[in-house]
């Protein structure tokens, strides 16, 4: 393995470096509360004013749409030279938005680009790659488990030439201010657990997608939210599926493998970017007649966040590089255990930094506590650590299984 970036990512990342230093961090703050503020259920538009000359900043610059391994659509980058890329707009909460790189859109693009029809695309495709639209997500519900959705319930029947949707789904995530939602619901209860559910196209407006309210993630409610949605006698035509009916199970996992890489990556950078704040912070902070950095406890926070972070970088990057040369299948393993690591580095770095500032890291005068706020979810979005630490340990397991003996023949 060799991860020496190419010339073509070479220059893409110090592209985006500069341009987050000089037009994305000074204004990050701002642009997180103008998200709070002008994103509401009220006025659901998809971006606030100043992102929106930020976005067409990064167009007109070529840092558009950086994700999309499809040359037709985006830079034709492999996972792991994307992962490069998406480790410096991990630094900002606010920074994928800036590049059209953004969860739930760009796992939205890219099942659309790969399962959509010439009409799914042409309407709902090419404006989300411009960046006119915003999408969201609809696949979690609050009365059934969302580790395991085999146990799916709402429904859509195929009534003529329309699908009419009835459930009830929360953490749509994105919802307020997007045009179409993806929707995961049961199409075919009688079939196995993995062929019962399809994914369905359904744009916001239509009768019956009834968005109820932004769910409130630690007391925060604002911009696109992770919304409540009801789904009541929905009615959207027969060619809404995406894909082929029965195979909504194959569709999320092929969203998910490259969704868990570009989340592992930006997991990293915003590790990255919570160490630099704490280094910085205690190399200028006097206490008890020295430098914080003096401190002994803080410099094991130092020593481990180093190498936890390093760690976590060159296990993501690998299992994007296992992923681009043997398929998403074989990746899986490594998918499943980056997805526990970056998460949780992320977590205890950000947790190390608050407590290197105090009373100010838990203030919203840095960028820590919001990225601390977002990031907790990452240790239950796209599968909770349990569940792929399991799945990890039957892998291994399964490795040292002792086959039956075989019956001798009289």
């Amino acid at each position: 393995m060799d991860f020496t970036p190419t010339p073509q990512v070479e220059s893409l990342l110090e592209r985006i470096k500069e341009f987050n230093e000089e037009h994305v961090f000074p204004v990050e703050m701002e642009l997180l509360r103008a998200m709070d503020e002008e994103v509401t259920v009220h006025t659901p538009r998809a971006y606030p004013q100043g992102l929106v000359e930020l976005r067409e900043r990064a167009k007109s610059e070529g840092l558009w749409n950086l994700f999309m391994p499809d040359e037709r659509y985006g830079a034709g980058l492999t996972n792991w030279e994307y992962g490069m890329l998406c480790e410096e707009m991990g630094r900002s909460p606010i920074a994928p938005m800036v590049y059209n790189c953004s969860a739930p859109d760009t796992g939205n693009m890219e099942i659309l680009a790969e399962h959509g029809t010439d009409e799914q695309v042409e309407r709902w495709l090419r404006p989300l790659l411009e960046g006119e639209i915003r999408s969201c997500f609809s696949m979690t519900e609050p009365e059934t488990s969302g580790s395991d959705p085999t146990g799916l319930a709402a429904r859509a029947e195929l009534e003529g030439d329309e699908w009419v949707i009835n459930g009830h789904k929360w953490f749509t995530s994105g919802a307020v201010g997007a045009s179409v939602a993806i929707a995961m619901v049961v199409t075919d209860p009688d079939a196995a657990p993995h062929k019962r559910a399809s994914m369905i196209l359904v744009p916001t407006d239509a009768p019956g997608f009834n968005l109820i309210r932004p769910v409130p993630v630690m007391g925060h409610d604002g911009g696109p939210g992770h919304c409540e949605i009801r789904y009541e006698d929905c009615r959207v035509p027969a060619s809404s599926v995406l894909g082929e009916r029965g195979a909504g199970f194959k569709i999320a996992q092929d969203r998910l493998g490259p969704g868990r890489i570009h989340h592992c990556m930006r997991a990293v950078g915003g590790a990255e970017r919570a160490f630099e704040i704490m280094c910085r912070r205690a190399n200028e902070r006097e206490s008890f007649g020295g430098k914080l950095a003096e401190k002994q406890f803080v410099q094991d926070f130092v020593a481990r966040s180093r190498m936890e972070i390093h760690g976590a970088r060159l296990m993501v990057l690998h299992a994007a590089w296992k992923m681009d040369t043997e398929g998403k299948r074989a990746a899986r393993q490594e998918i499943s255990m980056i997805k526990v690591v970056a998460a949780n580095v992320f977590m205890d770095v950000l947790d190390r930094a608050i407590q290197v500032l105090g009373a100010l890291g838990v203030s919203d005068d840095t960028p820590i506590a919001a990225m601390w706020r977002h990031g907790r979810m990452l240790r239950i979005a796209d599968g909770p650590d349990e569940v792929h630490k399991m799945v990890i340990a039957l892998r291994e397991l399964n490795k040292f299984k002792v086959e039956e003996p075989q019956p001798v023949a009289s």
